[in-house]
């Protein structure tokens, strides 16, 4: 039986570059190799993709010879982007895009990809866009009744115009403290809990470095619980998990540096809570437009245990301990089998795609 060929395609010209090759080199070493044949594509800052040596580990892809994809059906391989290189083609058969952030996990990525007709992991171009904007999320749970906390949004253009009438309408709507996030970036980059009204222009000043929008959200004292999801046609949710961090919020530091940091899974909330939050979880993933896998992030308030959808992420982390497949192991599904089940669905999905009609055809 013949290999799958699959691409994974990791890096990118975000912030997040080191997490998405941390993910890469987890998902590679877990790909059986007997069943798939891998190639490696690492995106520099710079944005060019570089096809990786065989046997070498994804961050040494970068080295790579320069490759491109065709943005059009029929080749579904990686050629040489340079002139005079050997014109050696790589096919594909299908791909896991693990590019975290801007140009990857936006929707821009997946639009290649289907005009490319690969196969791939995770939501298509929609569903990846609207999980990425923080605000556009929060616009859509909301028509789909769903919890969320109070917010506003502050674009670029309002605070280079009148930060303080900026700073006078946040302060009017929510109460202190508040976080400040730029709308379309992960990994707590850019964001800042704000605690006094004189942090609060510096804080959005601050976030639109890194994106043109920025929500600013109620804060309140939560527990970080989080929704592993899996499947399209059913959706099945893990077992809950929990985040406690020592600091004063899960930001990048807490995510990625302090050891302290605890990953609690399961999550020690009640049956009765972590089911509301297993069917809050996929209808939040309906209402996104998800498809294949996505983690939910709730918070639960301290005190009374009401939840509010915070957000979903179409391509979390994807370490061997990552919350998203330490929830899956705990609810039954190896880190192996959950990829495979993963290009499964890729599979599954772009054959059902495939059958949709593109001419016009009288019935």
């Amino acid at each position: 039986m013949d290999k799958l060929r699959v691409g994974l395609i990791f890096g990118g010209r975000s912030v997040e570059h080191e997490v998405s090759i941390a993910s890469a080199t987890s998902i590679y070493r877990a790909l059986d190799p007997t069943r798939y044949e891998v190639t490696l594509v690492a995106i520099d800052h710079d944005g060019r993709w570089h096809r990786g040596a065989p046997k070498l580990p994804p961050e040494a892809s970068l080295r790579g010879d320069l490759v491109s994809l065709a943005p059009m059906p029929g080749a579904r391989a990686l050629v040489p982007a340079e002139r005079g290189a050997p014109a050696t083609a790589t096919p594909l058969d299908v791909v896991i895009p693990i590019v975290h952030g801007r140009g990857g996990e936006d929707g821009s990525l997946q639009g290649l990809l289907e005009l490319a007709e690969i196969p791939y992991v995770g939501s298509g171009v929609l569903g990846s866009a609207i999980q990425m904007d923080k605000e556009v999320s929060k616009r859509l749970l909301a028509a789909a009744g769903l919890p969320i906390l109070p917010y506003l949004c502050v674009r670029a253009s309002e605070l280079a115009r009148d930060s303080r009438g900026c700073a006078e309408r946040v302060l009017a709507a929510l109460r202190l403290p508040v976080f400040v996030k730029p709308a379309n970036l992960g990994s707590s980059v850019g964001i800042h809990k704000v605690k006094a009204a004189a942090e609060l222009v510096p804080a959005l000043e601050d976030a639109v470095r890194y994106d043109p929008k920025v929500v600013v959200e109620q804060g309140i004292a939560a527990r970080d619980i989080e929704i592993a999801l899996l499947g399209d046609n059913p959706v099945e949710a893990s077992v809950p998990g929990e985040i406690r961090t020592h600091r004063e919020w899960y930001d990048y530091e807490a995510k990625y540096v302090d050891e302290a940091t605890e990953l609690l899974v399961p999550a020690p909330i009640s049956d009765a809570l972590a089911q509301e939050l297993r069917d809050t979880a996929i209808r939040a993933f309906r209402a996104l437009e998800g498809r294949g896998f996505a983690r939910v992030d709730f918070l639960v308030d301290q005190n009374t245990d009401t939840y509010y959808v915070n957000e979903l992420n179409s391509l979390p982390g994807f370490t061997d301990v990552s919350m998203y497949p330490r929830m899956w192991e705990a609810s039954g599904l190896s880190y192996p089998a959950l990829i495979d089940r993963l290009i499964e669905l890729a599979l599954e999905s772009h054959r059902d795609r495939s059958k949709l009609e593109t001419q016009y055809r009288k019935p």
